[in-house]
C-alpha cells in the first residue's frame, strides 16, 4: 500500500526561498555586473548565474518554472530600438534565417 503513496511533486524547486532571495538581488544588479555586454536577462544567463552562485545545474525550463513560481514573467520591449536598421534586418531574414531553420 505504501508504494501507492504520493512522493510529492515531481519537480521540487532546486533553490530554497532564501537562495531565491539572493538570486533576485543578483538579478537586480543587472547582466553587466556579471559579465554580459547588454542588459537582457535570458533563461540561459540566469541558469549560468545559478550554476556560478549556487553550484546547481538548472535547465532553461527549470529556470522558467522557478521564476514563474515566484511571480516573474517574461518581458518584451515596448518599442523597437531607435538604432534598428530595417534594411539589415530584412537582408538577415532573407539570407540567414532560412539557413537556420
Amino acid at each position: 500500500m505504501g508504494a501507492l503513496a504520493s512522493a510529492g511533486p515531481p519537480k521540487l524547486p532546486k533553490l530554497s526561498d532564501e537562495q531565491f532571495t539572493e538570486l533576485e538581488k543578483e538579478l537586480a544588479l543587472g547582466p553587466g555586473v556579471h559579465g554580459w555586454e547588454d542588459q537582457r536577462w535570458t533563461l540561459a544567463r540566469i541558469s549560468a548565474l545559478i550554476a556560478w552562485r549556487f553550484s546547481l545545474d538548472c535547465s532553461s525550463a527549470g529556470v522558467w518554472r522557478l521564476l514563474h513560481r515566484h511571480g516573474w514573467s517574461w518581458q518584451s520591449p515596448a518599442r523597437r530600438a531607435l538604432e534598428r536598421d530595417e534594411q539589415a534586418v530584412g537582408l538577415w531574414k532573407k539570407d540567414v534565417w532560412p539557413q537556420a531553420e
